[in-house]
């Protein structure tokens, strides 16, 4: 590939990929191209990402030219396989001629969008498969004379720029259920408030930290214990909540109302609240959680948050105060300076906002 490379850049509707796969004009498995088979809950939150009108990646195709018998265009998907291929068969799964049942069926979960729930695309009414038809990809395609290699070729370039996700990352890219979107929600909430106390940078929000936070705050409240941070104990939570998360609304009521509850009382302190530092925010919060709800009670049972006197928030303040200054006992201080994602710091940090 030593010419430079022309790519003709263009949007195409979801109709225009169903019409090229009803007159056998779009390739969708190019046999250079193996790439494994979605779950359902992906392809659940694809349909919901489209019936938003969000963006999603680039799709690439490679024009193949012209069939001499149909006098059809040919375009070959070179990067959008599955994408593509849970649209049709949510769509018209019959143009499929490899469906498979076992493999392509799927329904959109009420999870990611309730308005789909449950439902066949022909069961949809005028409107909404009008916005599902006319949703637009952004496409590139490649011109004919680009071979398998210099496809090859195309494809490691752009991944050799990418960095190594970290463990949320990939857990975002894995879960797609009932926790996981429990999570994601709580995080972009207090997206403003992050910003505003500075607890995580913009490059920390872009990499999801914030959402790793929210799933400790979740995970500790369902354990009902204080916790240690743990990618595998995440990761867990992950696999075992996806389908079924009967806690969630409780719990993601308490955290809203925590949230709130310090929004409210400590952002005046924001410039110099030792508490909305990221290392040991964690702390702090389940604090607060402790006082309005109770650590040790459970999610299962709803709860209203109990009162809380204008004299412990000040003694919450005194003791930040007290950590910024370097006035606090030395285990504390020692608590705050180091391994602040390990329990037994995390216990004597609380133990002693608590005192």
């Amino acid at each position: 590939m030593d010419n430079i490379l022309t790519i003709q850049k263009t949007f195409y509707k979801v109709a225009d990929f169903v019409s090229w796969t009803k007159k056998k004009g779009l390739v969708l498995s190019p046999y250079f191209q193996r790439r494994p088979v979605w779950n359902k809950g992906a392809k659940s939150f694809l349909m919901d990402t489209i019936y938003k009108g969000l963006p999603i990646p680039i799709i690439f195709l490679r024009d193949r030219g012209i069939d001499k018998r149909t006098f059809e265009p040919i375009r070959e998907v070179i990067d959008g396989q599955q994408r593509l291929r849970t649209i049709i068969s949510f769509i018209a799964p019959e143009l499929l001629t490899d469906y498979k049942p076992a493999s392509d069926d799927f329904i959109v979960n009420k999870t990611h969008n309730k308005d789909l729930a449950g439902k066949k695309f022909s069961e949809l009414d005028d409107d909404t498969q009008d916005r599902i038809l006319n949703y637009e990809f952004n496409v590139h395609i490649l011109p004919s004379n680009v071979d398998d290699r210099d496809v090859i070729q195309i494809f490691r370039r752009m991944n050799s720029t990418n960095y190594t996700l970290k463990k949320q990352e990939l857990l975002n890219a894995q879960f797609f259920g009932e926790f996981k979107t429990s999570q994601y929600t709580l995080a972009a909430e207090q997206l403003e408030r992050w910003r505003g106390w500075k607890t995580f940078t913009e490059d920390e929000i872009a990499r999801m930290q914030e959402v790793e936070l929210t799933s400790e705050l979740s995970i500790s409240i369902l354990e009902k214990s204080i916790l240690g941070k743990s990618s595998a104990q995440i990761e867990n939570y992950y696999k075992k909540k996806d389908e079924n998360y009967e806690e969630r609304d409780e719990i993601e009521k308490r955290i809203r109302d925590v949230m709130d509850f310090i929004y409210q009382n400590f952002s005046g302190n924001k410039n110099d609240f030792v508490f909305f530092k990221k290392t040991i925010f964690y702390t702090f919060f389940i604090t607060c959680y402790d006082l309005l709800f109770g650590l040790a009670t459970s999610p299962k049972v709803p709860k209203i948050a109990d009162k809380i006197t204008q004299t412990l928030i000040n003694d919450l303040k005194v003791k930040g105060d007290r950590i910024r200054v370097r006035t606090a006992p030395s285990f504390v201080l020692d608590a705050t300076d180091r391994r602040t994602t390990n329990p037994k710091e995390r216990k004597d940090l609380f133990n002693y906002l608590k005192a």
